[in-house]
């Protein structure tokens, strides 16, 4: 049959089966499956991927709570070391009141010790100045009996020459006014006064000074030779210690005389700028260098037990420096000793008062 090989040669030029209902939608089905596969893969990496970042925020917090609960404590610890130290403080002012308060009473008490030193050192003065003040009394009251005496004869006498009598009373009143004032000076030097600042001239203090000690001086032989400053040499200070420190420094130089050949005391005042400088000088053996820097020091002395106190010199010193001024002593062997005391210049107001 000639049929058959037309269908065999159909087949045979590529003719197909056709495909079984539903295969397109099996196969759109697997891709939108596998489609679907892809986007829940990409889902579970971008999960993947926010747990990290979410595990890194809670690391990142969970670091941020632990230093947050460091810093805390280290506040809470500041707070505590802050009250502490508060406390501390409140302790160290109360001390440091109290120090302040002792501090206080000591200066006082020291005040007053150095006030009862130097008025001690006045009544040593004083008991040294004794005899030389009792040879000084003694010519007035010699006179004073003599012109009294000469009263008393002419009285006797009926010889009453009226000028004659007041002249002879005249005299004696004026030995009395001279022994009056010696007195006087001894007492004003002698008493216990509070001390007060005012203006004073240097050279007057160094002439009463000299008043009370001429007599000794004069005993002993010994030559007082002045170079005073021709203008007015005005200190702020207190006249009666001003007074002690020269009568102290003659004291010394009339001990170092003691045994010089040449006896002589050289007392010079000057201004310098705003200081006034005073220096007494002595002829006598002078001061060991080993001693000078020892000179002020209280109770020191080179003279034998029971010769002197030691305190001269060194009241001397606290004088001068609660004067506001400075003294310094230079020496050669065999030939003196010199000390000179610097004081700041005080102008005397211009009514002669102090204001």
């Amino acid at each position: 049959m000639a049929v058959e090989p037309d269908a065999r040669a159909a087949g045979a030029n590529g003719g197909s089966e056709p495909e079984p209902p539903g295969a397109e939608n099996l196969l759109l089905e697997v891709e939108q499956l596998r489609a679907r596969v892809q986007q829940a893969e990409e889902r579970r990496r971008a999960l993947l991927h926010i747990m990290g970042d979410l595990h890194d925020s809670n690391r990142r917090l969970g670091d941020q709570r632990k230093a947050m609960l460091h810093i805390l404590k280290d506040s809470n610890e500041a707070n505590l070391r802050l009250a502490d130290s508060r406390k501390a403080m409140i302790h160290i002012m109360g001390d440091l009141r109290e120090t302040t308060q002792e501090m206080e009473r000591r200066e006082h008490e020291l005040r007053d010790k150095q006030e009862q030193l130097i008025q001690a050192g006045k009544l040593a003065t004083l008991g040294e100045l004794t005899t030389g003040v009792a040879h000084e009394l003694n010519n007035p009251l010699n006179n004073i009996g003599l012109y009294v005496g000469n009263v008393i004869d002419q009285v006797r006498l009926g010889e009453l020459d009226n000028g004659r009598l007041v002249g002879d009373l005249e005299k004696a009143m004026e030995q009395v006014r001279k022994a009056t004032e010696i007195i006087s000076h001894l007492r004003t030097f002698g008493r216990v006064a509070p001390v007060s600042l005012e203006p004073v001239d240097v050279d007057e203090v160094i002439e009463r000074s000299l008043s009370l000690m001429q007599e000794q001086l004069k005993i002993r032989e010994i030559e007082v030779d002045f170079e005073l400053c021709g203008e007015e040499l005005i200190v702020l200070g207190n006249p009666i210690q001003l007074e002690q420190v020269f009568i102290n420094l003659l004291t010394n130089a009339r001990d170092a005389l003691a045994d010089a050949r040449t006896k002589r005391v050289r007392i010079v005042t000057k201004r310098q700028g705003d200081h006034i400088r005073v220096s007494v000088s002595d002829t006598g053996p002078g001061i060991p260098p080993d001693l000078e820097a020892r000179v002020f020091d209280p109770f020191f002395t080179t003279k034998e037990v029971g010769s002197g106190t030691g305190l001269g010199l060194s009241i001397t010193y606290s004088i001068v420096k609660e004067l506001g001024g400075e003294i310094s002593v230079s020496s050669q062997q065999r030939r003196g000793a010199t000390f000179e005391i610097s004081l700041p210049v005080a102008e005397r107001p211009a009514n002669g008062r102090e204001s």
